[in-house]
């Protein structure tokens, strides 16, 4: 069998974050692990700007209400799924995201919660330590061929650990940093790719 791992921010949907910095005006909400690899300290510079900011967990739902997944992404995937078993695979939080998976008809998620209390995010759970990794791991100790696409640091382990992995549209200093990882520029790319190595 053969499963498909996919990131879900930069690859399927806009980065949420970045809409909730437009939203907000606050440009350090913005900042996402292609800036601070480290996901722990990033979350901390974001839930201190929020506190400083007093941005609420109801005002950044009204900031991504209106989100929609990338031109081409629902095509993309119901491809995918004819070839494929298809996971996403995300350092987002469901209660982010769940709104986008309904556009997106509901495809397999795996990533984080937030822990809310009157109306401030107090802090999140996350599934475990480097998911995107373990998770692929997993299905390859499960004897599953694994391809895996993602757009940022935190999709390296992921990438190096599948069978065959592809950077979509990653900024450059990511490609300067991982020479070796394969890198597409969009959809069209990635299906043809896909297609190449599942054949081969």
């Amino acid at each position: 069998m053969q499963i498909l791992c996919l990131d879900l921010e930069g690859v399927l949907v806009p980065e949420l974050w970045m809409e909730i910095s437009k939203a907000t005006g606050v440009e350090e909400i913005g900042l996402t692990t292609r800036d601070i690899p480290d996901y722990d300290e990033l979350m901390k510079l974001r839930r201190g700007a929020m506190n400083r900011h007093g941005i609420g967990y109801q005002q950044i739902k009204d900031a991504l209400a209106d989100v929609s997944p990338f031109a081409g992404a629902e095509d993309f995937l119901n491809w995918a799924r004819t070839y494929f078993q298809v996971a996403i695979l995300s350092d987002t939080f469901y209660e982010f995201a769940m709104p986008l998976m309904q556009k997106l008809s509901y495809p397999f998620l795996l990533c984080h919660h937030l822990i809310i209390e009157q109306d401030r995010i107090v802090g999140y759970r996350r599934r475990q330590k480097d998911p995107k990794t373990k998770v692929v791991q997993a299905f390859r100790a499960l004897e599953l061929t694994v391809y895996a696409s993602g757009d940022s640091y935190n999709d390296v382990g992921m990438l190096q650990t599948a069978n065959s992995g592809f950077f979509f549209n990653p900024p450059p200093h990511v490609v300067k940093d991982y020479p070796n990882i394969p890198v597409v520029q969009n959809f069209d790319e990635l299906q043809s790719n896909l297609q190449r190595v599942a054949q081969a």
